[in-house]
């Protein structure tokens, strides 16, 4: 079934250098922007990651430090791939747990800033976990008929078969609704004020911890009562959206208290 989109939505998928969002680098990414007209438009570029790619990330994906020696770093490409996804929603395999908040993290740590929060993100690999429990290549067997085979793991033959069972998954369920905020809202895992789930909404729409001794409690109140929880959180190991978030939080408690 064909996507009935309102504005472009880009399925993306990353190769990188390990399985940390908030430390690991991307090695390979691969775009396909699919226009409200059906155009696709394939990209996928090696990145160099400026750290050694361990052995075991190489065993995966195939990509070596020597593959990448000579390819742009995230921080060259990142203000044309920053105008590429403008105005775009995104949708991937197991993209809100781990691709968005490793790209995310690639955008801070180059100095490019992207407004990721107003889109749409739609994870076909929650929607197939709430209709049948499988993996891509599975996935991909089970709506499309296809086998992955040898290609599972390379960038872009990834990020079309999560297109292509997202758009299986349409004809197959009758109940999932062709219209990206819908999708995005039923393959959410819960709304979250930033990509690595630490800080939440609560009913009524107030940031609140979602981890910790101070776990679903207000950000807002526990760094007005406890100033040294945030330094904790700032000199800690939290990816630097997490950081920015509840810096945004803090400087909004200032202000309105002036």
């Amino acid at each position: 079934m064909k996507l009935k989109l309102k504005r472009p939505i880009v399925f993306f998928d990353l190769e990188t250098t390990g399985v940390d969002t908030s430390r690991d680098r991307i090695v390979e990414i691969s775009l396909v922007k699919i226009m409200p007209d059906g155009e696709e438009i394939v990209r996928t570029r090696r990145i160099n990651p400026t750290i050694p790619i361990p052995k075991e990330a190489s065993d995966i994906h195939h990509i070596t430090d020597e593959d990448v020696k000579d390819c742009p770093t995230f921080a060259q490409i990142a203000k044309s791939l920053k105008e590429y996804i403008a105005g775009c929603d995104f949708g991937g395999f197991n993209s809100n747990r781990f691709d968005l908040p490793v790209l995310v993290e690639e955008f801070l740590r180059a100095g490019v800033d992207v407004d990721f929060r107003n889109r749409r993100y739609v994870d076909v690999q929650n929607i197939f976990h709430k209709k049948e429990e499988r993996t891509l290549s599975a996935a991909y067997k089970f709506y499309c008929h296809k086998e992955l085979g040898d290609a599972a793991h390379g960038a872009e033959a990834d990020t079309l078969a999560t297109y292509e069972v997202l758009q299986a998954q349409l004809d197959k369920y009758p109940d999932l609704e062709n219209d990206i905020d819908f999708l995005a809202k039923y393959s959410s895992r819960g709304a979250t004020a930033d990509f690595a789930g630490r800080i939440a909404y609560n009913d009524k729409g107030e940031e609140v911890f979602a981890f910790g001794k101070y776990r679903g409690q207000s950000v807002a109140k526990v760094f007005e009562e406890d100033e040294s929880y945030y330094e904790w959180m700032m000199k800690g190991d939290f990816p630097q959206y997490t950081k920015k978030v509840i810096t945004e939080i803090k400087l909004r408690s200032f202000n309105g208290n002036k």
